[in-house]
């Protein structure tokens, strides 16, 4: 992949323009924000009343730090149509997170609305880097052909998933 800016990882720094493989990217960034995105949910579905600002401003800080990242990694224009299928994906999301709320016994409807922002946007920025990490590891960024078939096959995997946890949450 190419990076659109500048990055360092540790000890490794990279600048813009770079070919960094996919292997030195996806595997820290899945794992880091799937931590992340799991305290931010604890926090924001916690049994006792969460602090609203404790939740925007941890999760909030670490949402701007990814989107500063992703744009340094991805480009504006992938990060924006991160956002733009972000916003037709509401629904979906929904579904996703009622699912696991109810895992846990609890339904969407328990929260108020403010207090899902957090976690539907760790959601959006997680399956961002995982549409992406598909791209790379079946290396069909390049090829706009088997982007397209890799691409189809995402959303399919990803609309069935939302429709079985759509029905398993009834």
């Amino acid at each position: 992949m190419k990076l659109h800016g500048s990055i360092s990882f540790g000890n490794l720094r990279y600048a813009k323009g770079d070919d960094v493989p996919w292997y030195e990217v996806y595997p820290f960034f899945l794992v880091h924000m799937l931590l992340f995105g799991f305290g931010g949910f604890l926090i924001a579905y916690a049994d006792d009343n969460p602090s609203v600002l404790f939740l925007y401003l941890s999760g909030g800080f670490a949402i701007m730090i990814y989107i500063v990242l992703y744009l340094s990694i991805f480009g504006r224009d992938e990060v924006k149509w991160m956002f733009i299928n972000a916003a037709l994906g509401v629904v979906g999301i929904y579904t996703q997170i009622g699912w696991i709320l109810s895992l846990f016994g609890k339904e969407i409807s328990d929260y108020r609305a403010h207090i899902h922002v957090i976690p539907f946007l760790y959601f959006v920025l997680y399956t961002f880097l995982l549409r992406n990490a598909v791209l790379d590891i079946t290396h069909s960024r390049e090829d706009h052909k088997k982007k397209k078939r890799v691409e189809y096959c995402y959303v399919a995997v990803l609309m069935a998933c939302y429709i079985i946890s759509y029905f398993l949450e009834r």
